[in-house]
């Protein structure tokens, strides 16, 4: 089973694991293409970490118009693809991309199966070129993979009737993410941390958390690890509250600094809002706090309930009063903390490790070639 996956995505190094995992599966040869670094929105720039390269090839090439989400390419893509020749094109990009559009030409010249990845869980509709790249590629794809159930309603509501298959689009190492020595008992007064960690934009809802203080006992309190705009619109609100001394910010951690941050949390909210051009996709935060023992609380933006199940606790979004509702019944139950903390930790076991979502990647791979 020849495999050449096309992914920006992988210039991480700590999502390369799942390469590994599929590389592990009997007659697997998977070559992965990537650029040298990807430019983000916010400005940053991403270089290309090679961690987790075992058994399987890399191939860094460079991409054209680097940064722009839609309109990417890979100039020596066409080279790559003659040289592999791959029985599978697993294409790791939305479909009304370009370099969507680019490796479904490719993989339909070589007589290839492909397929895509979507985390769209919003209806857009685009316009020309791209509507006409989003409807090749449906007609030519195999199967689509999405990251989240509502991006599967989008697919079927824009006209794609193929098999769609939900599956993240990465894993989490429950080896990385996970907790060092058990959690001390908490005394009566001992401090209670609400931890958020990740960007802190308007999206993630941030200011329900702040408000949600003053409806809770004075020993709980908000930490917040990361950078962006909401920064001082989160020091107003807490000011203008009056818990301010509640509140701490800190700047954004190194990725090896995470799991422990979330297991120092008491409880880990993401409290995401929905706007007109966006909703929560997944919230990997969420299972990264699970898998270290930290009961979670989201919010029921999007993919959230369902990322969470039943082992953690869900409010409405937006309702910080809703918010500290559910921090209470966490506070009041220290049985049904503790196992949220144990079911959160299984629930990563279950459904979210990197060698669940290679399994899971492979058996699609498997019914593609069953096709033939």
């Amino acid at each position: 089973m020849r495999v050449l996956m096309l992914s920006k995505a992988l210039v991480s190094g700590t999502s390369q694991r799942k390469l590994e995992e599929l590389a592990k599966f009997p007659g697997m040869e998977l070559t992965l293409v990537t650029p040298p670094y990807w430019l983000h929105d916010n400005g940053k720039k991403q270089t290309l970490e090679k961690l987790y390269t075992t058994g399987y090839r890399m191939i860094v090439t460079p991409m054209a118009r680097n940064g722009n989400y839609h309109l990417h390419s890979y100039p020596e893509l066409a080279k790559i693809v003659r040289e592999v020749q791959p029985e599978i094109v697993h294409i790791d990009e939305e479909p009304y991309n370009l370099a969507t559009f680019q490796a479904m030409r490719l993989a339909r010249r070589h007589k290839a199966h492909a397929l895509f990845f979507t985390w769209q869980n919003l209806y857009r509709t685009y316009p020309p070129p791209f509507r006409q790249m989003e409807l090749y590629n449906y007609k030519h794809a195999d199967v689509a993979l999405a990251g989240n159930r509502e991006a599967v309603d989008v697919l079927r509501r824009k006209g794609y009737k193929k098999n769609v298959y939900v599956i993240p689009q990465f894993g989490f190492d429950p080896e990385i993410y996970k907790r060092s020595a058990p959690r001390p008992m908490r005394k009566p007064g001992d401090p209670f941390i609400l931890g958020f960690i990740g960007r802190l934009v308007e999206t993630k809802g941030l200011t329900t958390i702040v408000e949600a203080l003053t409806s809770l006992p004075d020993y709980c309190q908000a930490l917040f690890v990361g950078d962006g705009p909401m920064q001082s619109v989160l020091e107003e609100e807490a000011k203008r509250l009056g818990v301010s001394a509640r509140v701490t910010i800190r700047p954004s951690v190194p990725t090896y600094e995470v799991p422990g941050m979330l297991a120092a949390f008491d409880v880990h909210v993401l409290p995401s809002r929905t706007f007109p051009n966006w909703k929560e996709q997944f919230g990997r935060t969420l299972a990264e706090a699970m898998a270290c023992e930290t009961p979670v609380i989201g919010s029921d933006s999007g993919e959230i309930p369902h990322v969470i199940g039943d082992a953690g606790l869900v409010f409405p979004e937006g309702n910080a009063r809703e918010l500290a509702a559910r921090v209470r019944q966490l506070l009041d139950d220290p049985q049904l903390y503790a196992e949220l903390a144990a079911k959160g930790r299984r629930r990563v076991l279950e459904n979210y490790t990197q060698e669940r979502i290679a399994r899971q990647t492979f058996e699609v791979y498997q019914e593609m070639l069953a096709k033939q």
